[in-house]
């Protein structure tokens, strides 16, 4: 009843958000569900890239810090983020876009017995495509309608999320002892964990590494991973199980979209567990999800300064007949 259910959504940083916003929508054909600001930092946008509807688990999300210099790829990071494909045979079309598009790409591998395609954007951030044949566990989202890819093939929602840390023993019994994860597999360095259902759609892998120097933070990295929890009662109870094992941790904050957990489990790994809802359909129609800043009830008195700090992006995609290719 309380257990965590999979991924919900992972926050990375981002040197431009105008940048960001036409990667996502047109190169990788995700749907951008929400336009807000960073709750915490109300002079940065908090870009939402989902699926057809902003289902939980399906969302990456980007703040825009302003002046924040670039991030440094190592040890102790949530260093890259996974993307559901329905099938091998979709991999083999991304890669001919990528080629297109001239987005590096290592070429499809093989991870844990799943067909994967690494590949990075404009500021380094690390993402990978992984293939739902033969998946099993959380269900996928639903591919956005209306955007540039071909449904079979289009982005259904987050896999695996991957941490590197440079202690493997610490970092895996906190998994399985605190937020009891399961581990299901060792490839090498890198160990898999599962939980709730499984699957792409709940699994963290972990890379021991002890030879890369520390990780900074910046933009082209990822700032936090969130996973899905069902409602307040649920974040109530591991606000307790967390201090019982010693963890500080937010408490329950309204976020407005979802409720938040937030916790640091290691050195520079910051752990969030959201709800599933009440999610973003309820302050805009969905034809024009993320086309007009959206902010909750509690900044509205605020939107004239806020609309003053932020620049604006134009973000309408409902007059715009993407041709699916």
């Amino acid at each position: 009843m309380f257990g965590i259910k999979g991924v919900h959504h992972v926050t990375a940083i981002t040197s431009s958000a105008e940048k960001n916003y036409q990667f996502f929508t047109y190169t990788l054909g995700m749907r951008l569900v929400k336009k807000t600001v960073n709750q915490d930092d109300i002079q940065t946008y908090h870009l939402f890239f989902a699926d057809d509807k902003g289902s939980p688990g399906t969302d990456m999300t980007f703040f825009d810090f302003p002046n924040i210099p670039k991030g440094v790829h190592g040890t102790n990071e949530i260093y890259q983020t996974s993307f559901r494909v329905p099938s091998d045979q979709a991999l083999d079309y991304w890669v001919k876009r990528f080629d297109r598009l001239n987005v590096a790409h290592s070429g499809i591998q093989e991870q844990f017995g799943k067909r994967v395609l690494p590949f990075v954007d404009f500021d380094d951030q690390q993402y990978q495509l992984i293939s739902d044949e033969n998946n099993k566990g959380v269900e996928a989202g639903t591919p956005w309608q209306n955007g540039p890819i071909p449904l079979e093939y289009a982005i259904t929602g987050l896999g695996p999320v991957f941490v590197r840390v440079s202690n493997i023993d610490y970092f895996k019994e906190m998994l399985m002892k605190v937020l009891e994860f399961r581990e299901i597999a060792q490839e090498d360095d890198l160990y898999l964990f599962e939980v709730g259902e499984g699957g792409n759609g709940a699994q963290v892998i972990v890379e021991y590494n002890t030879v890369l120097p520390m990780a900074r933070q910046g933009y082209g990295t990822v700032h936090h991973a969130a996973f899905r929890v069902e409602d307040r009662e649920a974040i109530d109870h591991w606000t307790g199980r967390m201090a019982q094992f010693g963890y500080q941790s937010s408490g329950f904050i309204d976020r407005f979209f979802f409720g938040s957990l937030y916790t640091r489990v290691a050195p520079q790994i910051l752990f969030e567990l959201a709800t599933d809802g009440p999610g973003f359909m309820g302050d805009e129609p969905y034809e024009t999800l993320g086309e007009s800043l959206s902010l909750p009830p509690f900044f509205e008195s605020k939107r004239e300064q806020i609309e003053g700090l932020v620049r604006p992006i134009d973000t309408i995609r409902s007059t715009i007949d993407f041709k699916k290719e």
